[in-house]
């Protein structure tokens, strides 16, 4: 698949020296949906922000469908839809009026019958006359969705979308995510959220401290780094766990009633049918067993953890 969004070798240096950014490179193809995950001041806005043309980078060269972003400012800009973090709408305008404005902005003409598909799709259409003060904080982040999308974009960007939404909202959203994503919508997401991304993404990007560390398949990553925790339930508990289970990685848990092995789902052995011998050989009966497969959160976090010990 073609790829519509290319970052080559970005960097980002602040006044203060703060390297923000350091070479990244990436491709987004053109129609996924693609998360970017990493920490607080891992660099993840700057990019967005880069690509977007809020902010001017330090070196390297973007293009968004076919069209550099310093050249052709206009023609990048006008592919791209982008739902910031920050909430930054006129209190006294109406709901309708600050998409149909938003759509204007980008060259438009009035399309009432777009904007109110948009407006609907969001749940906004009851709220179209409401004033923007008397929304909710859930009801203006889907105004600020609305107002990404009015001008029918390639891409959108959605920069912690669902933070400070309920769980209702939340889902609602993922919804119209993958609604967007089936007409032909390019969705960058970044996201505190990993449960988003393990549940909307089709590849999987990590950066932290201003360097892309892995992007990857999201299926794949999860296949590749993933590990399994069995948990035995034994029918006695113990005080201690036996000698004999020192070559096993184990702990005791549940007051003595649980042990707990977690183990590598792409080593060649991975202990589990020599572990059960060993507690049959030992006397230790057990009379429940369950695998629980790594979330993409885990995931996250042993990829960071290795990045800093690095």
């Amino acid at each position: 698949m073609a790829s519509i969004i290319t970052v080559s070798g970005l960097t980002k240096t602040y006044a203060s020296g703060f390297q923000a950014l350091k070479g990244v490179d990436l491709e987004i193809e053109e129609g996924e949906i693609f998360a970017l995950l990493g920490p607080n001041g891992a660099g993840k806005t700057t990019m967005i922000s880069i690509i977007c043309g809020n902010m001017r980078a330090s070196g390297g060269s973007v293009t968004v469908a076919g069209h550099d972003i310093v050249k052709s400012y206009r023609a990048s800009r006008s592919a791209i839809g982008l739902v910031p973090q920050e909430l930054h709408t006129d209190a006294f305008e109406r709901v309708i009026d600050t998409v149909r404005f938003s759509r204007g902005l980008f060259g438009k003409p009035r399309n009432d019958a777009y904007v109110e598909k948009v407006l609907r799709d969001l749940s906004l259409w009851d709220k179209r006359n409401n004033k923007m003060l008397e929304l909710s904080g859930g009801m203006k982040r889907r105004v600020m969705i609305a107002k990404a999308l009015s001008h029918e974009p390639r891409v959108l960007f959605l920069d912690e979308p669902t933070a400070g939404v309920d769980v209702e909202l939340r889902r609602d959203m993922w919804k119209l995510i993958g609604e967007l994503r089936a007409t032909g919508v390019t969705i960058i997401l970044t996201t505190h959220y990993i449960e988003e991304a393990e549940e909307m993404a089709d590849r999987v990007g990590v950066i932290d401290k201003g360097e892309l560390i892995l992007v990857e398949e999201k299926a794949t990553l999860m296949k590749k780094l993933g590990r399994k925790t069995l948990t035995v339930s034994l029918g006695e508990p113990l005080h201690a766990l036996p000698a004999e289970l020192g070559e096993w990685n184990l702990s005791l848990n549940g007051d003595g009633c649980e042990i707990e092995y977690v183990f590598d789902t792409q080593a060649s052995r991975t202990g589990v049918s020599s572990l059960l011998r060993r507690l049959g050989d030992l006397g230790i009966g057990y009379k429940d067993l369950n695998t629980q497969q790594s979330s993409l959160e885990d995931i996250f976090v042993s990829l960071v953890h290795q990045e800093k010990a690095a």
